[in-house]
């Protein structure tokens, strides 16, 4: 069971490098500066960048370790998020692609931090 599990793993984490390697491609084709990288042939890591406006970076990483979103501007951190809630924002990143966004007609989403 365990084996099988590691390799749906595996299958699931190179399908994901390569939705990303094709999000980049239509990112940049739209306008957006954007960037997939992996290591070795084997599809297994990938580091994912798009800048959506000026100083507004997301670096989206994944791995057989663990997949994170990181969304940043003016090189501060504004958010981050883990696994399945990290996969949740590339679909929102996608919609730029399937809504034909601009760069320019991008406003991206006012994030607030409460603290208790």
């Amino acid at each position: 069971m365990f084996l099988r599990l590691a390799e749906q793993h595996r299958q699931f984490v190179q399908d994901l490098v390569m939705n990303l390697q094709a999000l980049a491609i239509v990112l940049e084709r739209q306008g957006y500066l954007a960037s997939c990288y992996t290591c070795g042939g084997q599809m297994n890591s990938a580091s994912f960048m798009v800048s959506l406006a000026d100083n507004h970076l997301i670096r989206f990483l994944v791995s057989d370790y663990g997949i994170t979103w990181t969304e940043m501007r003016d090189d501060r951190e504004l958010m981050k998020l883990e696994g399945a809630e990290a996969i949740s924002q590339l679909q929102e990143l996608a919609n730029l692609v399937k809504y034909k966004v601009k760069p320019s007609e991008y406003q991206p989403a006012v994030v607030t931090e409460s603290f208790h």
